[in-house]
């Protein structure tokens, strides 16, 4: 669901009232974890945590208008999403958070290349979400976007 909310403080004040705990909870470990540098801003209709141009002023390269994305956070029709490029980008990060995930919680993952689904709100690692959006600083993740943009993927 993309909201037209301009602020995250309005998009979690439009969400459904079952959703507005978890949302806010996710928010909050994120922002006490993230590294300096990064914004909050609403992006692509949902909580974004971005590179602004100050900091990286080519843009994202799917439109150089918008600032570089590294994680998004949304509430969906039937589930809450994590969104973060970096779980796509490094194979370390993604093996660790699968490895940790696995420690730290006892229900089955749910996750696409870049998303991180939660269907049940009562089974939501938060604690691991903040330590995953601290994981990467500004500088590495521009460093790996470019190295991943300028190398196209292979299809498999």
């Amino acid at each position: 669901m993309q909201s037209k909310a301009q602020t995250p403080a309005e998009y979690i004040a439009d969400l459904p009232e079952d959703k507005k705990p978890a949302i806010e909870a996710l928010r909050k470990a994120m922002l006490k974890n993230l590294p300096k540098g990064f914004s909050e801003e609403m992006n692509y209709g949902m909580i974004g945590y971005v590179v602004p141009h100050k900091l990286y002023s080519a843009g994202y390269h799917c439109d150089p208008k918008l600032p570089l994305p590294f994680m998004n956070l949304a509430a969906q029709k039937n589930f809450i999403a994590v969104y973060h490029m970096g779980l796509f980008a490094d194979k370390k990060l993604l093996a660790w958070f699968q490895k940790r995930y696995a420690e730290d919680c006892k229900f089955k993952l749910d996750m696409g290349k870049s998303c991180i689904r939660f269907k049940k709100l009562d089974q939501i690692p938060y604690s691991l979400i903040g330590e995953l959006a601290g994981k990467m600083t500004v500088q590495d993740w521009i460093s790996l976007y470019e190295k991943e943009v300028k190398t196209p993927r292979k299809k498999s």
